[in-house]
């Protein structure tokens, strides 16, 4: 449990001193008790038994003081909220267009697939925000910059061509350069920039250029997260001029970027899977994370401990039997 004002929770230290006061008051009184030399005046005085209904009381009272500190502290959770759209949204598409894009293990082929998939992810997303494309394969072009004329963007999608080679860490530092781009143009100062993600989608592992690693520790201390969509299956192959090659789809290496970055990953074998994938990070990208103040949920369990503990106290004052 997380709190949104810790420092009030010393006060809890209330408790264990209450709790030695109560011992010392029943020492003392026990102490005194066998001055008196008549049995029955002591018995009267300190009975024998343990006063356990007195005990029980006491605790509930304690536990009651307790629990009130503690929403004092007031507790807190993390809730979705939706994206203030007044706010400038940037969005990168960075699309994977290496040959082993061309495989047919998703049909028709995984480039189609992307394609359609992307096109449709943009319905998705609400209308303020600002949608960027990236396409890399041995280098990474920006091919639309952020912005939210959809025929434009459509358009650049379905123009992609394939071309040799995977630069991954390539195409999330150009992304990255498209958000930092996006968020001059908007006038955001450091302390308040607009909210900003990537969308790579690919099939395979980094074959030339820098670190996707690397460019993922970058967005992540750019506050970029990189949502990852890895596309296609272990039975990937492609036709060459030196005959058919193998290309499995790479997971891991997309994981570690997304976790990397603050993003997350997501794996698609299907066109079916693609859409779901894309309708997840669309989810994502439309609410962010919050902490709230959660005292108000606590409110009924810290009632019943008063009630309980209020009728403890009237049953010892009471001296019911």
């Amino acid at each position: 449990m997380s709190f949104l004002e810790p420092a009030r929770l010393w006060f809890l230290l209330v408790v264990p001193v209450l709790v030695g006061v109560y011992v010392l008051l029943q020492y003392r009184k026990s102490h005194y008790a066998i001055r008196f030399t008549t049995m029955a005046l002591l018995d009267t005085v300190a009975p024998r038994r343990i006063n356990w209904r007195q005990h029980v009381a006491v605790g509930l009272a304690l536990l009651t003081l307790a629990g009130t500190i503690v929403l004092f502290a007031k507790p807190s959770k993390e809730v979705r909220v939706p994206i203030d759209v007044s706010t400038p949204v940037t969005v990168v598409l960075t699309i994977d267009v290496s040959l082993s894009m061309k495989a047919t293990d998703v049909s028709p082929d995984r480039i189609t697939a992307a394609k359609d998939a992307a096109k449709e992810f943009l319905d998705t997303l609400p209308v303020g925000f600002q949608v960027g494309l990236v396409a890399f394969a041995g280098e990474a072009t920006v091919e639309v910059a952020p912005t939210t004329d959809q025929v434009a963007l459509r358009s650049a999608i379905d123009g992609l061509l394939l071309a040799e080679r995977t630069a991954t860490g390539e195409g999330i530092y150009t992304a990255l350069g498209v958000v930092k781009q996006a968020r001059s143009i908007s006038g955001a100062t450091p302390n308040q920039q607009a909210p900003a993600f990537v969308v790579l989608l690919s099939d395979g592992a980094r074959t030339v250029g820098r670190s996707q690693a690397d460019a993922a520790r970058e967005a992540g201390s750019q506050n970029v997260p990189v949502y990852t969509v890895a596309l296609g299956t272990p039975q990937g192959v492609i036709e060459t001029d030196g005959g058919v090659v193998n290309v499995p789809v790479e997971i891991e290496e997309l994981q570690e970027v997304a976790d990397l970055s603050g993003g997350q990953a997501f794996v698609a074998g299907t066109p079916a899977d693609l859409l779901s994938a894309y309708e997840a990070v669309s989810g994502d990208l439309v609410y962010a994370t919050e902490r709230r103040d959660a005292t108000s949920d606590y409110i009924p369990l810290l009632l019943l401990t008063l009630f309980v503990s209020t009728v403890a106290g009237l049953f010892v004052a009471s001296r019911w039997p």
